[in-house]
Formats: C-alpha cells, sequence, structure tokens
C-alpha cells in the first residue's frame, strides 16, 4: 500500500471503530452518568501508558465543562497519592485490557475507601469490569495497526466515549456558554462572554450635540468624533442621535436648506442603548440584529456614560 493509502485505511478503521460504539451504550452508560452527578467530590480519572493519556484528556474535558475533575497516575498512588481521594469521589479506570497489573492492584485500596468505580474497556468480562461499579464497554473489532498492536483504534474510542460523558454530563446541567467561558477565561469565547461594556467603551472625546444645534456646526464634532455619530444631550441625558448616514440623508433632502436645520430635526429619539454590565457577547446581538455600527452606553437616568463601537467587540 502506498503511504496515502495506509492513511486513508487508518482513518476508515477508527472510524468504523468510533461508529461501532453506538451499539455499545446500554444502561451502564446512564448508571455512570448518574454516579458522576451525584458525586459530592471529585472525579478522578486513571490510566496506565496509552491509557493514561487518554484518561489525563477526558479529565481535563469534563473539568472544563463542569465536572471537577483531575488525572491520577495509579503507580503514584503507591508513592503517597492516594491521599487525594476521599469518601465522596468517583473513578473513572481506563484499561484497553481491563487486566493492567498497576491499576488493578490500585483497585483495592479503591473499593476499601468506599468510592464508586466506573470502568472504561474492552473487555466487560476482565477483573476490572467485574469490580466496578458500572463498565462501559469501548472494545473494538481491530486496531488501525496493521499488525493490530499498536493501540490506536482503541485509544480513539475510549477518547471519544469519554467526550459523549462530557456532553452528556452537560447535558444534564444545563451547562451554558456562559459557563464555559467561566471555565475558559483566557479564550476568545471566555473574552467576549465575560467582557462588559464598560471594559471597552470610550469615553474621552465623545461626540456630544445639542439638539437645537445648526447642523453644519454638528458635522465638524460628528468628524472630530471619528465614530460615525454624534450624541444629543439635554439636561445631561442622551434625547438622540445623528449618524454620517443622517447627515449624507439631510443634505440631499435639502440641500441649501441644510445649513439651517438642526440636530432635532434629523436625530435618532430612540438609540440603541445599553449599561456598563452588558457583555459584549449582547452588544454584538444588538448590532448584528439592528445592522448598526455603535451603541451608548448609559446609566440608570439615562446619563451617557461611554460609546461602544463594533471594533472593540472584536477580540
Amino acid at each position: 500500500m502506498t503511504d496515502k493509502e495506509n492513511a486513508i485505511q487508518c482513518i476508515k478503521d477508527e472510524a468504523q471503530a468510533v461508529l461501532d460504539l453506538t451499539s455499545k451504550i446500554d444502561d451502564n452508560f446512564d448508571q455512570a452518568v448518574e454516579l458522576i452527578m451525584q458525586c459530592k467530590g471529585k472525579v478522578i480519572v486513571t490510566g496506565v501508558g496509552k491509557s493514561g493519556h487518554i484518561g489525563a484528556k477526558i479529565a481535563a474535558t469534563l473539568a472544563s465543562t463542569g465536572t471537577p475533575s483531575f488525572f491520577v497516575n495509579p503507580l503514584d498512588v503507591f508513592h503517597g497519592d492516594l491521599g487525594v481521594m476521599a469518601k465522596g469521589d468517583v473513578v473513572l479506570a481506563i484499561s484497553n485490557s481491563g487486566q493492567t497489573d498497576e491499576l488493578l492492584r490500585f483497585i483495592p485500596m479503591v473499593l476499601h475507601m468506599e468510592i464508586p468505580i466506573i470502568a472504561m474497556s474492552g473487555n466487560p468480562q476482565s477483573l476490572l469490569a467485574k469490580y466496578s461499579t458500572c463498565h462501559i464497554n469501548v472494545s473494538v473489532e481491530k486496531e488501525a495497526c496493521p499488525l493490530n498492536l499498536a493501540p490506536t483504534s482503541s485509544t480513539t474510542a475510549a477518547l471519544v466515549m469519554g467526550d459523549a460523558l462530557a456532553i452528556a454530563l452537560m447535558d444534564k446541567r444545563h451547562f451554558q456558554p456562559q459557563d464555559f467561558a467561566q471555565y475558559h477565561p483566557g479564550g476568545e469565547l471566555g473574552k467576549r462572554l465575560l467582557t462588559t461594556a464598560q471594559d471597552v467603551m470610550i469615553t474621552e472625546n465623545l461626540p456630544l450635540l445639542s439638539p437645537e444645534m445648526h447642523l453644519g456646526e454638528a458635522i465638524i464634532l460628528v468628524s472630530k468624533g471619528k465614530l460615525g455619530l454624534g450624541v444629543a444631550i439635554e439636561n445631561g441625558c442622551v434625547v438622540g442621535i445623528i449618524t454620517d448616514g443622517d447627515i449624507r440623508r439631510a443634505m440631499e433632502r435639502w440641500k441649501s436648506e441644510f445649513f439651517d436645520r438642526t440636530v432635532e430635526d434629523i436625530m435618532t429619539l430612540t438609540p440603541k442603548t445599553v449599561t456598563a454590565k452588558t457583555k459584549i457577547s449582547e452588544i454584538q446581538k444588538i448590532m448584528n440584529k439592528n445592522k448598526i455600527h455603535n451603541v451608548l452606553v448609559t446609566d440608570e437616568t439615562n446619563r451617557l456614560l461611554g460609546i461602544v463601537d463594533r471594533y472593540a467587540c472584536i477580540l
């Protein structure tokens, strides 16, 4: 086989192994989800070798989607790490064979502490499955490895099943985008969902106009503001807004009479406003829905605090 043919066959084999998992989802999966939902402590994921690497990723996925979780190497438990476990925790033990010696020597300690065990293996008849509270079957027909030796399809299957657990738990917890952002504050999604108007609003050199101001003077202030708009203020409160588009349309309509007109003649009386605490994600929705490039930030008395433009929402 050529390199490309080998690659294609590997992908097909692993894809098939993943699809075959759907027939293995049974009551044990439901029981595993319920055990984790009822868990008062942490989900401790464990495994050796390649299963350990998969376990670390599953633990990270669980932790980032609302389930307190971390990975422990069973070899480290024999050298002091047993102290991380306590009654109220749940153990997720991963082993393709279900017969991994280092993992099996760890199991009696867990049982002694009366900690429930969710086993994930490719062997429902294994010792790991026998001593677990519930067993999730991730068996594969064959490895993608041409020798059927190197963990390939089996590790992919375990990884996908771990994701399936995480997704089921997210649904049970009614996990929302804002929850995800709290666990990922450094990411793009986190920034958009946690950043508020007061964090990005422009507060200096705002283009403030009075309703009685003539449009010739208003043009100068709007131009200096570089936001494409001017805010009409009366008695300290926002009463309207004019935009570059409003000015152009007024010029076309009134021509030579344009300079005799005032801000009040063309201003929009109900500009879109938000509070200082409004999230950037919500401001983006407002801008997209109304096809506008700016929103005004006001307080409870309708006094202008600042302006958020569309560029501030690109984080």
